[in-house]
């Protein structure tokens, strides 16, 4: 699957500078998206067999790959990150890893996939039809992409929010932007010095579809997924566990060569 590793300049992000937190966030807090809510539900959805070729791209420190590995797939994580490349590597050895950007997959054969995930990173990559032409590449005909993103129609950056109407006692999401592509940045963390910031992109759903299209691309599966979380206690508590059960926080999208 793999071709023979080549030379080339390290690269500097906003994850990589901040890849001690992000794994402890993503690995080291009882009932995260990650763990309770994205994980369960890709795994129901890509039907892992023994042998499967899958390549996680935007793999961070390896979360998902670990997961994927334990079924018996041969897994191959990319990310642009060294510094997260260095948790995943040390954390799972056995698995083969990769510095890469994912619109520039090199390091990749051509048609050697069966799966390949992009798991919370299309919103936060620039050049999307670079790396939808990329994954489409590598992956065999007839196998499969899994996309996971935040919900674009409900979770635009900076331009959507949780509102409460006194009136009727319910918590509604308040979307004041959709059909504009905007490039946001965003602070990395709470309570992270207000300079830390990264880079998310939002975009309508139909500028994902054309740009699925234009790679020779089709969604053959399509989910969404509510949040996992729960009020329990407070005068809005029941109000804000029916607006979690109703507005969808994830996007999820099964993906086919046309």
């Amino acid at each position: 699957m793999s071709k023979p590793a080549s030379q080339s300049l390290p690269h500097t992000t906003s994850w990589g500078k901040n890849a001690i937190w992000y794994d402890r966030m993503i690995e080291g807090q009882q009932g995260s998206f990650q763990s309770d809510l994205i994980l369960p539900n890709i795994g129901r959805r890509m039907k892992l067999e023994k042998g499967h070729i899958v390549v996680d791209i935007a793999c961070g420190q390896g979360f998902f790959c670990r997961a994927f590995a334990l079924g018996g797939a041969k897994v191959i994580g990319v990310d642009i990150a060294p510094e997260l490349i260095a948790i995943a590597k040390k954390k799972s050895p056995m698995i083969e890893y990769h510095i890469g950007s994912s619109d520039k997959l090199d390091m990749l054969q051509d048609a050697g996939a069966d799966r390949v995930t992009l798991i919370s990173a299309l919103q936060n990559i620039q050049n999307i039809h670079g790396t939808l032409a990329e994954v489409a590449r590598i992956v065999k005909p007839g196998g499969k992409i899994y996309i996971v993103m935040n919900h674009p129609a409900f979770r635009v950056p900076k331009k959507s929010s949780w509102g409460w109407d006194e009136q009727f006692h319910i918590q509604y999401r308040r979307v004041d932007e959709y059909l504009s592509e905007r490039k946001i940045g965003m602070q990395m963390h709470p309570g992270s010095d207000p300079s830390d910031m990264t880079i998310s992109f939002h975009r309508p759903l139909q500028s994902y579809v054309k740009a699925l299209e234009k790679a020779g691309l089709g969604i053959c599966g399509l989910e969404e997924w509510n949040s996992n979380k729960m009020s329990d206690s407070g005068p809005r508590a029941h109000a804000e566990n029916e607006a979690r059960k109703q507005i969808p926080l994830f996007l999820f999208l099964e993906v086919c060569k046309i």
